[in-house]
């Protein structure tokens, strides 16, 4: 004799599917931080979406550089390359943008050609983990606090004199010399912090 069909009550089947969705997700958080506890730094265009500089906090990163004739000026995560390409505009130095996304460093590119400077501003697609930025006089960021801090004792390892500006974040415990702050016309207030490698 053919038994009827069990029936799982709404309940029960819907705790049983929570039950395993929440244990894939911890899994997966799990998982993630042993990769970080590792070392193993997760891909940077995953961590910092490109969010474009407004043009009035262009201006305040280029004021606090105090950029001068034989500056190199690095911008990392530099997107479509806005504030290498004004660098060199205003002060024919060279500039160079580190970007990881290929469709922002051809468009960075393409930026530096319509402003006739592709001579002074390279763009390079690479992680900025694995970049030397060493011969920069200049270091621009706009990134994570996490991303940072990763970053900052490569930073402080730069020639003493080096301007460092970063752009909405700080870097922990290492005190800025400078902070400036500017309200825009949608209300949102942008800080540029200012340090000088010692």
């Amino acid at each position: 004799m053919k038994l009827p069909k069990a029936t799982i009550p709404f309940e029960r089947y819907f705790k049983y599917e929570m039950g395993k969705n929440v244990l894939c997700l911890l899994v997966l958080l799990i998982s993630f931080q042993s990769v970080w506890a590792q070392g193993e730094t997760p891909g940077f265009s995953d961590l910092v979406p490109f969010v474009a500089t407004p043009d009035e906090v262009v201006n305040i990163i280029l004021e606090l550089s105090e950029i001068q004739e034989g500056d190199v000026l690095y911008d990392l995560g530099s997107g479509d390359g806005r504030i290498p390409i004004e660098a060199a505009v205003r002060y024919g130095i060279k500039a160079v943008g580190v970007e990881i996304d290929a469709d922002l460093v051809s468009e960075a590119n393409s930026n530096a050609r319509e402003m006739g400077v592709e001579d002074l501003v390279t763009f390079v697609q690479g992680d900025l983990f694995e970049m030397d930025f060493s011969e920069a006089t200049v270091l621009v960021l706009y990134l994570f606090p996490d991303i940072n801090l990763k970053l900052r004792p490569i930073i402080q390892q730069l020639p003493k004199g080096t301007r460092v500006i970063s752009h909405r974040f700080d870097m922990g415990d290492w005190e800025p010399e400078k902070i400036r702050k500017v309200t825009l016309e949608d209300g949102r207030e942008h800080e540029v912090y200012y340090w000088t490698v010692e």
